[in-house]
């Protein structure tokens, strides 16, 4: 997004960016001269503050900018864009070790796109360079990015004027939502970082407010990487559990399938699930159809 329009929706929001040391207690702090000097980094994603995709996301990113770690408290995955008033929005600073040092980062009461708000008004004050959302566990593909808090979060940072990108791992439907430890993150930090430097330098054409970027699981920093659309198929279908199960949770589960028939060959479902590549998928705002306007208006009147 072009600077001045950046600078001029940031200001629309009346947010007051610190002068001074913040006082005792305050969650609103500034990084050092030295820091600000460098990228400003936002993370978050949808898995948790817990997530060890997230933790790969941040050591990742340190080596190019000034990360601020900011994410949902607990799993929120599948809560796309939302802005539920239920969450308590409290902020609870934690300790991360990365690259040997200790990090103060931020587990927040919220969905992902809230935790975005938090992130920028509560505990940085000003704007960053660049929101990064994930590493999601589970790849965001096809109709389904709707749902992805993962994009939703990106999607938040996207609406006032914040660079954004989206990244998610492609892993099997039961490691999910279990931050197992034996997902390997490596290579997905590795495409996070090489996408987050050409944003950073780099002013986005018009239309493009999130990068989503979907990683196989076999893929290596070596493994090509490919632009492409979304695909209009659903990926993930609806199967409600065993009705005998009487304790615990009875949300609908899911499992993923795909119709080879009709499979778009430039789509992020192809791209990853068959052909093993990264995806990259340029995603607007603007969910306006393509049609014609007034083709559409004489459509209607017809």
């Amino acid at each position: 997004m072009d600077g001045n329009i950046l600078q001029d929706t940031w200001a629309g929001l009346n947010l007051k960016i610190p002068q001074t040391a913040p006082k005792a207690g305050e969650i609103r702090y500034n990084p050092g001269m030295a820091q600000q000097k460098r990228p400003q980094i936002l993370l978050t994603n949808d898995d948790s503050i817990n997530s060890p995709g997230l933790w790969a996301a941040a050591e990742a990113l340190s080596d190019i900018g000034f990360v601020h770690v900011v994410a949902p408290r607990v799993q929120q995955s599948a809560m796309g864009r939302s802005l539920p008033r239920e969450t308590d929005g409290y902020i609870r600073p934690q300790k991360l070790i990365v690259h040997g040092k200790e990090w103060e980062v931020y587990g927040v009461g919220a969905t992902p796109a809230q935790a975005v708000l938090h992130g920028m008004f509560e505990v940085m004050g000003f704007p960053p360079d660049l929101l990064v959302s994930g590493i999601n566990y589970g790849e965001n593909l096809a109709s389904g990015i709707t749902v992805s808090g993962t994009v939703g979060a990106a999607l938040e940072g996207a609406t006032l004027g914040i660079k954004a990108m989206a990244v998610s791992l492609q892993t099997p439907v039961a490691e999910h939502f279990d931050l197992s430890d034996r997902v390997d993150f490596s290579t997905a930090a590795w495409f996070t970082r090489f996408f987050a430097e050409k944003l950073l330098q780099k002013t986005m054409p018009f239309d493009v407010d999130v990068l989503k970027v979907d990683v196989p699981a076999n893929a290596t920093p070596q493994t090509p990487w490919v632009v492409t659309r979304q695909s209009r198929q659903r990926y993930f279908y609806a199967q409600p559990k065993d009705p005998s199960i009487t304790e615990g949770s009875r949300n609908m589960g899911y499992e993923t399938r795909i119709d080879l028939e009709n499979l778009e060959e430039d789509g992020d479902l192809k791209t990853v699930i068959l052909d093993g590549k990264v995806s990259v998928t340029p995603i607007s705002l603007d969910l306006t159809s393509r049609v014609d306007l007034k083709d559409f208006r004489q459509f209607l009147e017809s």
